[in-house]
Parts: structure tokens; sequence; C-alpha cells
């Protein structure tokens, strides 16, 4: 780890500074005094919107202590190879993960409360305040469980953890309301246009965002409360959800400018991560015409290679397992001057935010459940295959009906564990098997949402349809075996047991069980 921050902040910087950051020379300006709110109009808004928005999911120099070390591994995507991170074996710096933690409370929280009680509540700034509040939480409260909410931001020295389930109640509300105001504000573009980093103002596409990750959200609840989570998905459906990549695809804008890179890019020259095994067995045996966007070749056999989460140190020191012997991540997030393949201007990448494809193949899963989604299981699985493909650059609508045909099914990848195929199931669908279908929309969807591990990671502990590989060791004293176990949450970080001991130790109860890796959240029923 070339760059790590050991992040510690008193909860009382958290939900009390009121310092209004903004990653613009001109807020700067006008942030005078550290100590007391400045005089916020609305000339100011844009650039509050953008620092917000740029902070919802993971980013810079955070990204890899927020999500790669954590959730992209627990979610298969990629695996270690260097041997002094044990957070692939399941073990947790507590230091590291408050990256995913306390730049919501600090870098979105003052800069969407300022917004929303500068801006109308009829405005379209409002609405889209709620939206990305909406998409820099869930991915808090599904790492954690409870966490502060309601309360954020608000002056106290003890802020209180709220329920997931009342999370969630305040998510579906916030993003009806907000696409209720946004169908009257369609002609408009918002924050001028270029501060909004998504979609450049396109009410019409905000709209389409807001009501997929409804959709999503709506999937992720219903196991632990079907009948709302279908009322809430079939209603994000039929308001309209994303229908085309790559024009509908979110990603957040990078720049070379000001070190404001994309947290994946500046990772991908340190050496330190590889292609999974996992990833390995199902490109490789469907023949996947992503795998060459995805990952680039192992240096030293020019194939396509992965390794076993959950090496021990001393495993990761074999030949088949070292960094020249596996494969790098694709070439939008390589430096060409450092591996081949790579390509200029690989820092400004912009960031996955959210693919149409997901959209598909949740509406996909809801058929099966029954809920209207506007088509049947088959067809909304091929769309979304056709979809991702799109995305990444497979335009060839014979490739694309070619592998949605395909019979072919995972290898074993070969590895240093011998492991077998990752799955038996074939790309195309299965017109009779039920259980089959549900297993074939969840690998082509976790395919999908590469590189988003947060997401991946919260839909195979929702479903456990994905069939992963166990871990191959664990140095996680909560898993000592990880043939049987599997990491269902983070626990409370130690600051906030330093900095705000009173609404933690009230929060532990809310859990259910626990505060231990083990402990399943609300929506978690397996």
């Amino acid at each position: 780890m070339k760059k790590l921050f050991n992040i510690k902040f008193p909860f009382a910087l958290i939900c009390c500074s009121l310092v209004l950051a903004s990653c613009t020379k001109k807020y700067e300006e006008i942030n005078t005094d550290r100590n007391t709110v400045a005089t916020v109009g609305a000339s100011e808004l844009p650039f509050l919107f953008s620092k917000a928005q740029a902070t919802a999911i993971p980013n810079v120099w955070s990204y890899q202590v927020a999500q790669n070390l954590f959730a992209d591994q627990y979610a298969q995507y990629f695996a270690d190879v260097a041997t002094y991170f044990p957070s692939d074996r399941l073990f947790i710096r507590m230091d590291w993960v408050g990256a995913a933690f306390n730049p919501i409370y600090t870098d979105l929280v003052p800069q969407l409360q300022t917004i929303m009680q500068t801006a109308d509540s009829t405005s379209a700034e409002y609405a889209l305040a709620n939206v990305v509040w909406v998409l820099g939480f869930h991915r808090v409260t599904d790492y954690w469980g409870p966490i502060p909410y309601f309360n954020a931001g608000k002056p106290a020295t003890s802020v209180p953890y709220d329920p997931q389930d009342k999370i969630y109640d305040d998510f579906f509300k916030r993003l009806n309301a907000a696409v209720t105001v946004l169908k009257g504000k369609t002609e408009e573009q918002v924050f001028g246009g270029s501060a909004d980093l998504m979609y450049g103002g396109n009410v019409n596409k905000w709209i389409k965002f807001a009501n997929t990750l409804r959709l999503r959200l709506a999937m992720r609840i219903s196991k632990v409360d079907p009948e709302r989570a279908k009322s809430e998905g079939e209603a994000a459906v039929a308001a309209g959800v994303l229908t085309a990549s790559p024009d509908d695809d979110a990603y957040i804008q990078r720049s070379e400018k000001g070190q404001d890179y994309n947290g994946l890019s500046i990772m991908s020259d340190w050496n330190e991560f590889r292609m999974s095994a996992a990833m390995e067995s199902v490109l490789k045996g469907y023949q996947d015409p992503r795998i060459s966007e995805y990952f680039l070749p192992a240096v030293k056999t020019g194939t396509y290679e992965g390794l076993r989460n959950g090496l021990t140190s001393t495993q990761q020191t074999e030949d088949i397992n070292k960094a020249e012997s596996n494969s790098h991540v694709g070439p939008r997030w390589t430096n060409p001057d450092v591996f081949k393949g790579g390509r200029p201007g690989f820092l400004a990448t912009p960031q996955n935010v959210m693919a149409t494809a997901e959209a598909y193949f949740l509406r996909a899963e809801g058929a099966l459940l029954g809920w209207n989604m506007g088509g049947t299981a088959k067809e909304l699985y091929e769309a979304g295959i056709t979809n991702s493909m799109k995305q990444w650059g497979v335009a060839d609508a014979t490739v694309i009906q070619n592998y949605i045909n395909s019979l072919s099914t995972p290898i074993p990848p070969n590895d240093y564990l011998n492991s077998p195929a990752l799955a038996n199931i074939p790309v195309k669908f299965d017109v009779a098997d039920v259980n089959v279908q549900e297993q074939q929309i969840f690998l082509q969807k976790w395919l999908a949402m590469f590189p988003d591990g947060a997401e991946a990671w919260a839909d195979y502990r929702r479903s456990r349809v994905l069939p992963l590989y166990p871990v191959a060791n664990s140095d996680n004293p909560d898993i000592p075996d990880p043939k049987s176990q599997w990491i269902r949450r983070i626990p409370f970080l130690l600051s906030e047991t330093q900095n705000n001991k009173a609404a933690v130790d009230a929060a532990v109860p809310l859990l259910g069980g626990p505060d231990k890796v083990t402990t399943p959240l609300w929506w978690d029923k397996n």
C-alpha cells in the first residue's frame, strides 16, 4: 500500500462539523472562518453538490481502505498478492475501514443538508440532494447495519444509532418524493450542468437513476419484508428505470487536475491485487468477451489467471500466486508506463456508480418472484447481458447473441489450490428450472456489476445464490471455519466506541446479535 491513511475522526467532529468543505477554490475563498458557518447562497450550491456527489461512493485515496481491501475481496472480484495484507483472510483493520464511514459524515452530510436548507423543497436541487443522500448512506448502513442517521449533522456530544429497517424506510420515502419533484422539472438543467458529475444536469436520467436505486433497495429487503419490497420494486419500474447502456449508465467523472483521480486507477500500479480465481473460472469458462476490459493477461504467461482469496503470506510467495503470474485489473484503470496494455488518461477514468444492466437483472429477479417488472425473467435476463456487453464496448450483435445462447459453463481455474469450477450452469437461460434461472441471474449480475464490490458483496449476503469459493484461510477469530461461515458485516468502529460510546452501546441490541462480523444485517436472512 503506497498511500494509506490512519483514519481516526472524533465523532464530535464528524457530526458537529459545520465547516462546509469543498473541492473548489471558489468555495475555499468564502469559507474564511473554520469555526462558524459560512453564509451560503444559491451560487455556492453547485460546488457543494459536486463535493457530496464525489463522496457518495468511495473516492480518490480512500477507495482502497473503504472498498478494495474489504467489499471487493468479499465479493471475490479481486484477491491479494501483497503478503502484508491480512484483509483477504477476513482480518479487519478498524483504522482502515473508517474510510467507508467518516467521509459520509464530514464531506456529504453538511453539504447536502446545506442544499436542503437553502434550496426550495420543490426544486430539482433539493430532490437531487435527497437522491445522493440515499446513494451515500445505503452503502454505509449495508456495511454496519445500525448507523447514526436521523440525527447526523445535528450538534450533539453523542449521536444515536438508528435501526436499519427505519433507515431503509426513510430511503424509500426520500426517493419517492425526489422522483415526484423531478418529474415536473424534466426540461431543467440542474446545478448548471457542469457541477453534476454524473449526468451533467440531465433530470430525465436522474429520474431513471433514482428509480433504479429504489429497485435495488427493494430487492435488498425482499426476504425480510417481501410485501414492501414488491410494492417499492413495482412502483420503481412503473416510474421508469435505467433502460439503455451506455447512455443511462451512471459514472462519477474524474480528472487528472487536482488529483481528482479514479480510486481504482490510483491503486492499480501498486501491484497489490489481482484477478480472483472466481472471476477466472467464470470469465474463461464462458469465453466472456468482457475479460479483456476487466483484466490484463498475466505478465508471466500472457494468459488470464486468477488466485484464490485468503491465501497465507507463505502461500502468496509461491510462483503461481505472485503478481506477475496473475491478471492485473483492466486497461482503463492501468498505467501504460507501468503495464503493457494500459491506457493514457487512466487516472481520469470515470468511476462506476450504477449500470443499466443491473436494472435488468433486478427486474429479472423480480419477475421470478412474481413482481410486475414489464417483461419475463428470460427477456430481462437477456437484456441485462446485452446492456452489460454494450457498456464494456462489445457492440457486435452476433457476438452478444452467441454469448446469450452459449451452453459453456465455468471451468476449474487451475490455481494453486486446484479449485473446482465455480458453478456448472450455462449462460443460456434455463426455461424449465427456476432454481437454475435464479443462479443464472445472480451470476450474470455479479459479472455485470464489476468492479462495484460493495454492491456485489451486499447481493451475495442477501441471497447466497452466488456460489463463491470459501476463503482459503481466515485470520478472523470469529470465523474459525471459512468453509461454513462468511463475513456478514463490519463491526462498529473503534473510534466510535471511544468517542460515541453511549450511542454504540445502545446500538448493539439493534443488531439482534453480538457486534461481530458473523451477525447478519436486518435484510440478511440466510
